[in-house]
């Protein structure tokens, strides 16, 4: 079993990161964690390329993501909630899935051949609007072909509480792990 793993989060010891710290240490198989802040991986510049070729011209980062992608099992995007939607970085990243919007839209192809099971976990203070961003999160999993998306996990508690506090977030978790961790 393989896991891709998109961290939206610029800060290492955050509650994003903790939440994927407890995710990971259940999950069976191996996992790939791609840190929107710290890969080297550039916005998609709609050169066009993908329309009528795979992958995408640009060369960096991003040529191992889809390597994985088409091996991997499960897909999980977490990111904190910046302005009611997932992070610049993320979807900096996020729009490197052109190819695969490409592919099934313009070249008519099938964008990933074999199917996956998506995660969502968002985080975050403020009015706790988590909606746009889980919309966002469930295109971007959709256009790599995952057919299936389990429960999110939504904690928008982060200016007065630590994540990995919360009882109700930890049972999350292991649906979420437990979800992520059976065969497809």
């Amino acid at each position: 079993m393989k896991t891709l793993i998109f961290n939206g989060s610029p800060r290492a010891q955050g509650n994003t990161a903790k939440a994927l710290e407890l995710i990971t240490a259940n999950l069976q198989g191996e996992y790939h964690i791609v840190n929107a802040y710290d890969c080297d991986i550039s916005a998609c510049t709609d050169c066009r390329y993908c329309w009528n070729n795979k992958g995408c011209s640009v060369n960096d980062g991003m040529q191992e993501v889809y390597d994985y992608i088409q091996s991997c099992d499960n897909v999980v995007i977490a990111s904190p909630i910046y302005f009611s939607e997932l992070t610049g970085k993320l979807l900096d990243v996020g729009s490197r899935f052109q190819t695969y919007y490409c592919a099934r839209k313009i070249r008519n192809e099938q964008p990933a051949e074999k199917p996956k099971k998506g995660a969502v976990i968002l985080v975050g203070g403020g009015d706790g609007n988590m909606n746009k961003a889980y919309e966002t999160a469930c295109t971007l999993l959709e256009h790599i072909n995952c057919t299936d998306i389990c429960k999110p996990l939504f904690y928008h508690d982060t200016n007065s509480s630590y994540i990995t506090d919360d009882e109700e977030v930890k049972l999350s978790i292991k649906q979420i792990t437990d979800y992520l961790n059976e065969v497809y």
